[in-house]
């Protein structure tokens, strides 16, 4: 893990899994002011914000952006806090957070990772994420290694 991001989840960790979800999206999707198309086509502004509320021709102030973020990981939080069964860490309900954030409600939902945590197989469910990679069938760099970090982030506290 980046020294720098592992030093700003050091400072966020008393703040809990909301706090600690923020500078994990902060850091992988940085902010975009004004909308553009992301790798798989998807109008998106601010910090990785999707969605029918996004206007292409209009700029996003930083305070907007923050309002969308925080609404976006709130969202994120309560679907692993209501889809997982299993007990974790603040630290892993982050990793997770921020995997939701990035790859949807439904698809996690839906996905052989939950099945895993459920079961209680956290390894598995944590090595899963090294499955979700790919953007029209193409492995992106970028999500080998936030992967990468929700992994490590999603093993901690496990044997």
């Amino acid at each position: 893990m980046n020294p720098e991001l592992r030093k700003r989840l050091i400072q966020a960790s008393s703040g809990g899994a909301l706090l600690l979800s923020s500078v994990l999206v902060q850091w992988h999707e940085g902010v975009r002011h004004a909308p553009y198309h992301d790798g798989g086509g998807v109008l998106t502004t601010c910090y990785g914000h999707t969605g029918p509320d996004v206007v292409s021709t209009r700029r996003y102030t930083e305070e907007e952006c923050r309002e969308l973020l925080d609404s976006d990981i709130s969202a994120a939080l309560s679907v692993v806090e209501r889809s997982v069964t299993a007990s974790l860490t603040e630290i892993q309900k982050a990793a997770l957070a921020s995997f939701v954030y990035n790859v949807g409600s439904g698809a996690f939902e839906r996905s052989t990772l939950l099945k895993k945590l459920n079961a209680a197989d956290i390894l598995g469910a944590c090595d899963e994420m090294r499955r979700w990679v790919y953007v029209d069938g193409w492995v992106w760099k970028g999500l080998v290694s936030r992967r990468n970090v929700e992994r490590e982030l999603c093993l901690q506290g496990q044997p």
